[in-house]
């Protein structure tokens, strides 16, 4: 009887706890910002009129909303700065979090690479080592790059001798990425920069890589923006970024993601075109043609089918 009503008095005991926390937090006066209602904003939908009083909020480089903004977050800050108990929660996830994470290993040419986190770093290193007995030594480090931590690599694929790796690196949580390559054995980085590209790999054919990025945004609407045309290019290496190819873009549906990877012989390069997160098309181009161009494998965008 006394097993089984322990887990009762348990549960008691942490809705007590929580109905004490909640209390407390009750007791925090909020004096939220007015916020202004527009009446001239009206949609017709088939003939029925919607208003939208707070549409003026959706043009996030304007001077009033980053004031509105300003204001929230000073209603937000004060209420979390009231919690009595919000340090305990941070000390207490910090220790959970305090231990050493790493990586597989995966092997490229002569080198291992993997990452590493001692514990309580921003980002975690990349590290490789020569064979299975070399030193291991720092081939990226992220948390060097920015101030405050938030720059992020990725790498993203090495060249068919193995002599090059592309990687990419994002800043504040941002999907935009920057690619860079670095040769491998002296981790010299090259002039090569890739701008404006999003949701891709690099995918190494002959002396470039096929890639996807989308058209430069207008100033200021970068983050804002909704994005059209994720086309995928080839770079050349050492090519300024203005050389590179155009090899393929939807006209018909602009609003498609274009994922590429290519087979292991080097041969067809392949596109996964999708609407969103969840299924997507399964396209192929034949890359030992003279005049190669996309060809469906798989139709539809209901399933996920890979080559």
């Amino acid at each position: 009887m006394l097993n089984k009503l322990a887990p009762i008095f348990i549960v008691t005991l942490l809705i007590s706890c929580n109905t004490e926390k909640t209390a407390e937090l009750n007791y925090i006066d909020v004096n939220y910002p007015q916020t202004r209602k527009d009446t001239t904003v009206v949609d017709d939908y088939h003939g029925t009129q919607i208003m939208d009083e707070y549409r003026w909020l959706e043009v996030d480089t304007a001077k009033e909303v980053k004031e509105w903004v300003i204001e929230q977050n000073k209603v937000t800050g004060g209420y979390l700065d009231q919690i009595s108990y919000r340090d305990a929660i941070k000390e207490r996830y910090t220790d959970l979090f305090n231990y050493v994470k790493l990586s597989s290993p995966f092997k490229v040419g002569e080198y291992y690479f993997f990452s590493k986190n001692d514990g309580l770093q921003n980002q975690s290193v990349i590290y490789y080592q020569k064979g299975m007995d070399g030193e291991p030594e720092v081939f990226l480090d992220p948390n060097t790059m920015s101030e405050d931590g938030t720059a992020a690599i990725s790498l993203m694929g090495f060249s068919e001798d193995d002599k090059y790796a592309a990687y990419s690196r994002s800043d504040a949580g941002s999907d935009w990425m920057k690619i860079y390559v670095m040769e491998v054995a002296t981790k010299k980085q090259l002039d090569d920069e890739i701008k404006w590209a999003k949701f891709t790999g690099a995918n190494w054919y002959k002396d470039g890589f096929f890639y996807s990025r989308y058209p430069e945004p207008k100033e200021g609407t970068e983050y804002s923006a909704a994005h059209v045309f994720h086309d995928i290019y080839y770079h050349k290496l050492g090519d300024d970024q203005s050389k590179d190819k155009l090899i393929y873009r939807n006209e018909e549906n602009p609003g498609l993601y274009h994922f590429t990877t290519i087979t292991e012989d080097r041969r067809y390069l392949i596109n996964y075109a999708s609407t969103g997160t969840d299924g997507f098309e399964t396209h192929y181009m034949d890359l030992s043609e003279d005049n190669p161009e996309f060809k469906v494998l798989f139709s539809g965008f209901k399933n996920k089918s890979r080559v």
